[in-house]
Formats: C-alpha cells, sequence, structure tokens
C-alpha cells in the first residue's frame, strides 16, 4: 500500500467544510481526476456509499466508496471497497476562526492494469492531486 498524509489550513468554519465534504457530488468540482459521481446512497447507520468513475495514467477506474465512520465536524473515514483499493482519514481540526483538515490515504497502485515501471510515476501524480483537491477545497471555502 502506498500512503499519502496531506493538511491544508482553511479560512472558514470546521461545520462548512465537513458539510461540503459530506457530499460526495462535490468531489468533481474539487478533484481533477475524479470523473463522476453517482447512486449516492445513504445507509441506515448513517454512512453514505457512492460509485466513481476515476481516470489516472490516461484509464478510467469505477469503484464504489463507503463511509465507515463519521464524528461531525471532526472525522470522517472513506473505504474504496471497489475499484482502486483505498482508505481515506479526514481530521478536521479548528484552528483560529478557521480549521486544518489533515489527509491520510493508504491506496493500491493498480499495477496489474498500469504496470510495474508506471507504479513510481503513478505515486508522484497522485501525491499531486492530493495537494490539488486540497487546494481547490481551499479555494471553494474561502471564496
Amino acid at each position: 500500500m502506498t500512503k499519502i498524509v496531506k493538511h491544508v489550513e482553511i479560512n472558514a468554519p470546521v461545520e462548512k467544510v465537513f458539510e461540503y465534504m459530506s457530499h460526495p457530488e462535490n468531489l468533481v468540482d474539487i478533484w481533477p481526476s475524479m470523473v463522476n459521481v453517482k447512486n449516492i446512497a445513504e445507509q441506515p447507520d448513517g454512512g453514505i456509499t457512492y460509485d466513481w468513475t476515476y481516470k489516472m495514467a490516461g484509464l478510467k477506474f469505477n469503484g464504489t466508496s463507503v463511509t465507515k465512520e463519521t464524528i461531525e465536524n471532526k472525522r470522517s473515514v472513506v473505504v474504496n471497497e471497489k475499484g482502486i483499493p483505498s482508505t481515506f482519514v479526514w481530521q478536521y481540526r479548528p484552528q483560529n476562526g478557521g480549521m486544518v483538515l489533515d489527509v491520510e490515504i493508504e491506496y493500491k497502485v493498480p499495477t496489474p492494469v498500469l504496470g510495474k515501471l508506471a507504479e513510481k510515476a503513478i505515486v508522484k501524480i497522485n501525491d499531486h492531486e492530493a495537494e490539488t483537491l486540497l487546494a481547490n477545497l481551499k479555494v471553494v471555502m474561502e471564496g
């Protein structure tokens, strides 16, 4: 598994950012390689499932994500059960009237599809994608 750890300071209330990130359809607006999000469904335990299409190295991958844990305005854990195996842990921390969003992503590069040679390049691209996602979220929340 490959791991990415990033954070961003956002000059907006934690509640606003948490609410925005609680709607998976918003990912398409802030995540450059997220092609679409559909079939969003709330689960009886309060979690959310949704299907997505993500473009990596010119190839489209389809998957399903499930919210495994939610602590309102503090933390959420999303697991991709189909597609690219991964886990996203989002931590929301108030700070000086704004907030800090930490994200830890563990994922498996689909090496059989992309090839072992492409793996290092993909890891670099995905690291940049995470930075871009957070930068775009900051712009939306502060705009």
